[in-house]
């Protein structure tokens, strides 16, 4: 988003307080949903009842297709579509809801440090995962993609998703990666999560920030999201702290309900 972008945004979003009916749009939580686009969603939810704000989970068929930047989740606030944790973290502050303002400049840069190796690590690994293994693509996520879609329509848009995805790791360099080369890449990731939690019940010690939000979202996805091996699940598994942090997350923020 570039800064006239973020700053009409937050002009806009300043201007009306959070409402009591906001929404949540992502797909079909039973049948279409994938690993990545769930772990994303929860994040955004994690982050909005960390802020203490309400908001609705929708699920639809389309909403790949509704969100102004093809990506999942997004919110409909108000007059106000927005789209991915980042654009929503800057929206909610706007409105005067923040997580990090208590931290420094140095604190800050970390915080973005962490959110950018999330991305790059687990993001693209589970993007990985889904469509560039042959095995979990048959059998999960192609099937998955076009449920909500007759024959031939939903095997042609399953295709064409697996050759976006494609496309975008071999720009990232990733498509040259074997499986275990991506299954190191995200034990490495979670060894550096893990030794800057140390001991602390959040990442910034007592405060929740949105860098909790995120790794919440991803990791609790991987450990309770069907795949065709549990590898990745049992990586994130062995580090006793990360999985600490998702149990309270989970029992502070979502005792209420599932999400």
């Amino acid at each position: 988003m570039s800064l006239a972008a973020e700053a009409f945004v937050s002009q806009m979003a300043a201007a009306e307080p959070w409402p009591e009916n906001a929404t949540l749009y992502q797909p079909l939580k039973d049948d279409q949903i994938l690993l990545s686009d769930h772990a994303s969603s929860l994040a955004v939810q994690a982050y909005l009842r960390m802020c203490g704000l309400p908001v609705q989970v929708v699920c639809r068929a389309n909403a790949e297709y509704m969100s102004p930047s093809g990506k999942i989740p997004f919110i409909h606030v108000g007059n106000q579509v927005v789209s991915e944790l980042g654009p929503i973290v800057q929206f909610t502050k706007a409105k005067g809801h923040s997580l990090s303002d208590a931290l420094d400049d140095v604190q800050r840069a970390e915080m973005k440090a962490y959110m950018e190796l999330v991305y790059n690590m687990l993001l693209s690994a589970e993007l990985y995962l889904q469509w560039y293994d042959d095995i979990t693509a048959a059998e999960i996520s192609r099937p998955r993609y076009s449920s909500p879609y007759s024959w031939p329509l939903g095997k042609i848009l399953a295709y064409q998703k697996q050759w976006e995805v494609r496309r975008k790791m071999n720009a990232i360099g990733w498509g040259g990666k074997t499986l275990e080369q991506v299954y190191e890449d995200v034990s490495q990731c979670c060894q550096a999560l893990s030794q800057r939690l140390g001991t602390q019940p959040y990442f910034f010690n007592k405060q929740a920030t949105e860098l909790d939000a995120l790794v919440f979202g991803h990791l609790f996805t991987i450990i309770t999201t069907r795949l065709t091996s549990t590898e990745l699940a049992e990586r994130v598994k062995g580090y006793s702290n990360l999985m600490s942090l998702c149990k309270r997350i989970e029992q502070t923020y979502f005792n209420d309900k599932g999400s």
